[in-house]
């Protein structure tokens, strides 16, 4: 099988196994739905650390509203009060004003805590350096492993316009969103060999890696006029590293040398202009003591 680094830009991103005889469009699909699955992941992750702190959603026509503002207007929180954390809460006021600030209690935050760290780990791009691969069905059971969390805390559900229900039902709008510029649309996606654009129009991965099917590689994906990638670098960031500072050393002991009038080298061996005579005639390691 063919193992597949697959990168985003210049970020690694999580490995992918596939064979020769996939054709290009399949490998493109494939990679960028895992590739909007983990951003998917992370948005759901990241709504999910704020349900822990200050509780569900404010409702469309209170959201972004002042206490004051709210009360002017008589508008009531009727998902707020149906959505109560397992094991009641604690009010924990939501600065920015997008939350209830109905807290879960201690228990359930863990329980959330623990469900976010767990799938965060299942697609971290840590696993690029273990070695393993990440599969649509590991994305699944990540966003699962969230919904069960949920569900246990919020045995009545979430409210139907909060976004991680949104999300979980694949009905969320990201529009105007800093989230909707990093998806990549599978139908128009575009995947990089070697510097050059791999072509859906049929061919396979073994047209452009090669017949070896036990094999490394790297490709990228990118959107559609992003243009091509950059190209990997001769030499990784350590390697680079690692070459300076021999420079630095070497060119810091050039100096010292420099620097360095002692000439009692000259009473070393290699100095020695009658070295080639002493050692024809025998004469090294000669002990005069008895």
């Amino acid at each position: 099988m063919v193992v597949i680094h697959i990168k985003n830009k210049d970020e690694s991103q999580f490995l992918y196994q596939t064979s020769l005889a996939t054709s290009v469009d399949d490998l493109v699909k494939n990679v960028a739905q895992i590739y909007n699955g983990r951003l998917k992941i992370q948005r759901v992750c990241m709504e999910m650390e704020e349900l822990a702190k200050h509780g569900t959603l404010y409702p469309p026509e209170i959201l972004g509203l002042t206490d004051d503002q709210v009360e002017e207007l008589k508008l009531v929180d009727e998902w707020g009060e149906k959505c109560i954390p397992s094991g009641g809460f604690i009010y924990n006021r939501d600065e920015i004003g997008r939350r209830n600030g109905k807290q879960p209690k201690k228990e359930m935050q863990e329980v959330l805590n623990k469900a976010i760290a767990d799938a965060k780990e299942m697609i971290s791009k840590n696993i690029v350096l273990q070695g393993k691969c990440l599969t649509m069905k590991t994305v699944q059971e990540a966003l699962n492993l969230l919904k069960g969390a949920v569900l246990i805390v919020y045995p009545m559900k979430l409210p139907p316009h909060d976004v991680i229900r949104m999300e979980f039902e694949n009905i969320e709008d990201l529009s105007g969103t800093q989230a909707s510029l990093d998806i990549v649309d599978p139908a128009t996606a575009q995947m990089w060999f070697c510097g050059k654009e791999m072509y859906r129009d049929g061919k396979t991965v073994g047209d452009y890696v090669g017949k070896i099917e036990n094999c490394k590689v790297i490709m990228k994906l990118s959107k559609r006029g992003d243009g091509a990638p950059a190209r990997e670098p001769i030499m990784s960031e350590d390697q680079r590293k690692q070459i300076m500072m021999h420079a630095y050393r070497r060119q810091e002991e050039l100096k010292k040398l420099d620097q360095d009038e002692d000439d009692n080298y000259l009473n070393s061996e290699w100095a020695d202009n009658s070295n080639l005579k002493k050692s024809f005639h025998g004469l090294h390691n000669i002990s005069w003591r008895p």
